[in-house]
């Protein structure tokens, strides 16, 4: 649809109606069409570097979605991406100098493999991701986003006078098209708790229709940890102060009160002191092979060991993700793959690696580690738990995409521990 050289510009609106990225069900591998793309989509320029989406035979995008088995676009999913319309939250993102710097890092670090090369930035907003690559020395670069932001990046892609490299597509991955494979796939996909939102979807969806065979994926490997925590000073400020409100009892409120501080998972930051044990590795993610079934549900089962005597309130979670080339498949990989026999070594192992600079460029959100916007996510119990040290901490934990809106993700929770037993359901929205 575009051809290797030539563009004119920056702006492709690929969809009238159509917003960003979704993928749940599972479905084999897709590659790209024939040239020109399902339905003889073609672009029609408007000056300016606008170019707006016709389609022959009169199919919408999402008709074209459904013949490829790509997911089509839901009410929610234009609502999510009428959200990243705000420049609220691309500043907040921006600002996150851990977020923002170790992508840059990150782009650098691989500049060879970017050089001359063809990128795709999944899900650009502003344009930041794909200006850097293109600053790193790429030939051409797709910043596709569903998102009405797409607009204000082609302004910034021209007034840095980068749309002669930059083609900005207004439109879900699984909508637009482009005619040429591409050599890097760059997206910052990551939710809170590493999965939610389902971004994660897109990013091997424009993998599988368009990734050349060896090319490279940033970031490539995420994982996602838990671990019980305890938070005393929380519950004290949420909880224990309608006990005494101004020599006012006001007990009667705990019940309510509990409800709306915890029943949801709550986004906040935390830090070393607050964690009781080792983490344990909930999911491991190689974004060269993952298959989008697998982002459907998420079960793994835990067993800690409390390192201290203190109130059990709740369990953290957080993540980190590595910028490896997929010849770069270190050892520790390996260990991290679902049914591993013994967590907690592997957990030493993760730690032991982030020890050389030298080694795999990693972005960590734990608690240990400098804060970012993600902050971590917690399930905090309506009642804290007394544990000892080196009591055992067991059960089970499930994440599942939501059948309401795929976007949200449910979590089942079993845990006991002291010979006492329970369950909480909660739902990330």
């Amino acid at each position: 649809m575009y051809p290797s050289s030539g563009h004119t510009n920056g702006y492709h609106d690929q969809q009238p109606e159509q917003q960003r990225f979704v993928t749940t069900t599972q479905r084999p591998r897709v590659r790209r069409g024939p040239r020109g793309g399902v339905g003889g989509v073609r672009s029609r320029d408007y000056g300016d570097g606008f170019r707006v989406s016709g389609e022959d035979n009169s199919q919408l995008p999402s008709q074209q979605a459904e013949q490829q088995n790509l997911a089509p676009c839901t009410d929610f999913d234009k609502a999510y991406f009428h959200s990243y319309a705000h420049v609220g939250i691309h500043e907040e993102m921006i600002k996150d100098r851990v977020r923002t710097d170790t992508y840059r890092s990150a782009i650098l670090q691989h500049q060879r493999h970017i050089e001359g090369k063809v990128v795709m930035d999944v899900g650009c907003g502003t344009g930041i991701l794909a200006i850097f690559c293109a600053q790193a020395g790429a030939k051409r670069v797709y910043a596709v986003d569903a998102s009405d932001i797409a607009v204000q990046a082609n302004e910034v892609v021209k007034a840095n006078n980068l749309s002669d490299r930059i083609i900005v597509l207004h439109g879900r991955v699984e909508d637009v098209e482009i005619d040429e494979e591409v050599d890097v796939i760059v997206s910052e996909w990551m939710g809170y708790m590493l999965l939610y939102e389902s971004m994660l979807g897109s990013v091997i969806t424009a993998r599988d229709r368009w990734l050349k065979p060896g090319g490279l994926i940033l970031p490539s490997h995420a994982t996602l940890y838990m671990a019980p925590i305890t938070h005393p000073d929380r519950y004290t400020e949420s909880i224990d102060f309608w006990r005494n409100v101004y020599g006012i009892d006001m007990s009667a409120m705990l019940p309510l009160a509990k409800q709306c501080a915890f029943e949801e998972p709550s986004v906040e930051t935390i830090n070393g002191e607050n964690v009781l044990t080792w983490p344990h590795v909930v999911k491991y993610v190689d974004c060269y092979t993952l298959q989008i079934y697998e982002l459907e549900s998420v079960t793994t089962g835990f067993q800690f060991k409390s390192m201290m005597r203190a109130p059990f309130h709740g369990f953290a979670f957080w993540f980190d993700v590595e910028f490896n080339g997929p010849a770069n498949v270190n050892a520790n990989a390996q260990l991290l793959l679902p049914g591993s026999p013994n967590p907690q070594s592997l957990d030493c192992v993760v730690k032991k690696k982030r020890t050389n600079p030298n080694d795999t460029l990693i972005l960590s959100t734990a608690p240990e580690d400098p804060p970012t916007h993600w902050q971590q996510t917690l399930i905090y119990f309506y009642e804290p738990m007394e544990v000892e040290q080196d009591q055992v901490i067991e059960g089970s934990l499930t994440l599942s995409q939501s059948k309401e809106n795929r976007r949200f993700m449910n979590i089942h929770l079993e845990y006991s521990s002291g010979g006492r037993s329970f369950v909480k359901e909660s739902v990330m929205r």
